[in-house]
Order: structure tokens, then sequence, then C-alpha cells
């Protein structure tokens, strides 16, 4: 535990050493012929390319585990289309937030953009003077490409539409064969999905010297300018993050669980401040379980299936963020997304985040996706990792108390009266 709570301290430090290092040194500075700004764009290009690496393994294995598992549970009969429906429903309102206030506030308009190499200009100038997603990426493009035509291609090329859609029947597909073949199959990607994330976690432990070029790559270009903009993307995430958690959830609560928002608020006290200290809301799941059926009073069967899935498939905060994200660098980069890009946004942004792992700063691959098949700058991340860390704290708490609002809202259609009554919440003050 005192490795993870010291890792933000070094992170936080790199970003304010880039910060003053980038400004004052400008782009031009060097030591024995060789520029600072060459060697930060080599190291962060590969910090990026690390990154982008647990990509489909990561993804694939998650969501063929999580939904073999529903399938291992009997969930997809009436609870997991309860669970799904409200799965999909949260986080597609908590995407509609996002996509709303970034385009009220418009973080990305007074930004300098990045100086990007040859192959991204040319991207980029395609992007401009097309003002929707790379050849092959229109809205038809995208529709068809969620079916590949050769899975294998779809790995080797990342295709990650392709990719989502054969891991989610796959998965289901897994539930429909002989009791032992299913298991191993099981047993199979589970392990993948738990060597990636432990892959995650050594990509991670390099984080603080990643973000310290990108971000130092970024304001050797716009100098302290970068400031303002980013202060305008953290205001807007937060503003976003800030109505989903205390005014669309607790509407649910209230009028579809037929619930006190402001008791449930008190029963997951507990997990909330885990998820915050920790960003990760895999490390606080233990917490949530025991916030969930305990303090809350949802049912084990209820709570012991709904809750962990959430942990794999329903995160709302991320995907808020990851919307947020993209929009933002679209905004640096002078791009004006017509209706049909924002709307394949955020269809994006809504699969990717079943595919999150529940680890600290997982979104960032999330958003490589994103960029990916949008046709913008995989480096424009440096524009904003500055702040993800704290940012990550803020969407990995809104994550849990979605996950716990999915509980309450699912047990409350199976019938149970006991969730956050009024008896079962003053002995759980006591």
């Amino acid at each position: 535990m005192r490795k993870k709570h010291k890792r933000p301290w070094g992170v936080f430090l790199a970003i304010i050493l880039a910060i003053l290092f980038g400004s004052f040194v400008g782009k031009e500075a060097g030591l024995f012929g060789v520029s600072f700004y060459s060697v930060f764009d080599i190291v962060g290009t590969i910090f990026l390319n690390a990154l982008t690496l647990v990509v489909v393994p990561l993804v694939s294995s998650s969501i063929i585990s999580g939904i073999a598992k529903i399938g291992g549970e009997g969930g997809f009969g009436r609870l997991g289309a309860k669970m799904f429906t409200f799965y999909i429903g949260t986080s597609l309102i908590a995407i509609l937030i996002g996509l709303l206030f970034v385009n009220l506030i418009g973080p990305g308009h007074s930004q300098i953009a990045p100086v990007m190499n040859a192959t991204d200009t040319a991207q980029l100038g395609q992007l401009q003077a097309k003002g929707v997603p790379t050849e092959g990426q229109t809205l038809i493009g995208v529709l068809i490409s969620i079916v590949p035509s050769n899975i294998l291609s779809a790995f080797t090329k990342g295709e990650m539409l392709g990719l989502i859609f054969f891991s989610l029947i796959f998965g289901y597909a897994i539930t429909k064969v002989e009791s032992h073949a299913a298991g191993i199959l099981k047993g199979f990607f589970q392990g993948i999905f738990q060597a990636m994330i432990h892959f995650t976690h050594i990509i991670m432990k390099f984080l603080p010297y990643g973000v310290f070029c990108l971000v130092a790559k970024v304001f050797m270009v716009s100098g302290m300018g970068s400031l303002q903009s980013l202060g305008l993307f953290t205001l807007t995430v937060l503003v976003g993050l800030a109505v989903f958690m205390f005014i669309a959830l607790p509407l649910l609560l209230k009028y579809v669980g037929k619930v006190q928002p402001i008791r449930h608020f008190k029963a997951m006290f507990p997990a909330l401040v885990t998820a915050f200290s920790t960003s990760s809301s895999s490390a606080t799941l233990p917490v949530t379980i025991d916030c969930v059926e305990k303090r809350a009073g949802v049912s084990n069967r209820i709570c012991s299936l709904v809750v962990p899935l959430g942990t794999s498939i329903n995160m709302s905060g991320s995907a808020l963020y990851e919307c947020v994200a993209a929009m933002y660098i679209a905004q640096v980069y002078g791009i004006s997304l017509s209706f049909s890009t924002q709307f394949l946004v955020v269809l994006m942004a809504l699969i990717t985040s079943i595919g999150v792992a529940g680890i600290p700063s997982a979104s960032l691959v999330a958003i490589l996706i994103i960029l990916r098949v949008i046709g913008l700058p995989l480096e424009g991340i440096g524009l904003f990792i500055a702040v993800d860390r704290l940012l990550d704290m803020c969407r990995t708490t809104v994550n849990v108390f979605s996950d716990s609002c999915c509980a309450i809202l699912v047990a409350r259609s199976e019938g149970e009266e006991q969730v956050l009554a009024t008896d079962n919440f003053e002995s759980m003050e006591r």
C-alpha cells in the first residue's frame, strides 16, 4: 500500500518540473548538439507505444472475461438485462453531460497545438480539410468496420470496433459451450486479463518519466499559455463529473429507485474515500461490496454479481472523461467535428469504457483508442496528461458511486424493500 500512495507524488513532482523546465528552457535548447525537445519526443513516443501495446490484449480479455462471467452466473436473463440497461444508461448520460460542457466551455480553443511530425501533420491537414474522420472512418465506414471479415487482421491492426464486437460475441458464446470447455476458456482469458493488469502496472511505474517528457514537450512549444487551456479542461471535467454524480445519479435514485440519495451517499462514504485515494476501482472493490451489502442493504445475490461486474464494464466517470479529452484534443488542433463525428466520439467512449481496467490511469489507454478511430494524433494526450492523475482520482470516485447506484437500482427493481430502509440505515449509523 505504501508504494501506491507514493506514486501520485512522483507524478505531481514530474508535472511541476516539466512545466517549469519546458516553459523556461524553450524548444531550441539542447546539450552537446542534441535538443532536449527531440529527446523528450523520443522518450514520450516510446511511452505512448508502451501504452498502446497493452490495448488489444487488455481490452479483449477484459470484455470476454466479463461477459463470460455474466453467463456463468445466469446473468443473461432478467437480471442481466436490467444490469446492462443501467450500465449503458448511466454511462450514456455521463458522456452526454461531458459532451455538453466541453462544447459550451470549449477548453481547447485557447491552446496552441504542439509541433507534430510529418505523418501527423499530413493527417491533420486531411482532418482540417474534411472536418470528419479520415478515409474509411466515416460513419458508414465505422458501422461496416464493427463486423470484421478477418479477426486476426483486426487484432494485428488494432481495429478496436471489430475487436470489441468479436470479444462481446465470443464472451457470450463461451457461456453456451459445455461446462468443462467453458471453464478452460474462462480461465485462459481471465489469466490473460490478470497478466495484462500486471503488465500495465509495470508500464505505470514509468509514468512519472513519460509524463515529464510529454508535458515538457507541450510547454516547450506553448509555454505558460498552456495553463489557461489546461485549467479550463480540468474545470470542464470536474463540472461534468459533479453534475453527473450530484444531480443525474441522485435523480435516478430518487425517481427510479425510490430511495433517498443522501442515505446512499452516507452508506458509500468509506468506498468513495478509498476510491479517491487509490485511483483504482479494482482496489476499492472489497470496500465497495461491503458498503453496498452491509451499509446500503443490497442482497448478496445481487451485490456479488452487479458490483464486481460493474467494476469491469461500468466506468461512467471514465466514459465522460474520455469524451471530453477527445473533444478537447480536436479543439486544440482546430478540428471542427461534425455531428456524425461527435456521435462517433460518444459511441467510442461508451464502448471503450466497457473495456477499461479498474487501475490508475487506465483511461489513457481508452483515449488512445478513440483518437486512433477518429484520426487525431496520439501525442495529443500530452496536452492534458499533466492533470490526468488528479482527474483520475475524481473519475474513479464517480465510477465507484455509479456502480453502487446501479446495484441499488437493480435491487429495487427486484423488489428488495430493505435497500436503504430506515431501520437498516439507523443500524448502520450506530
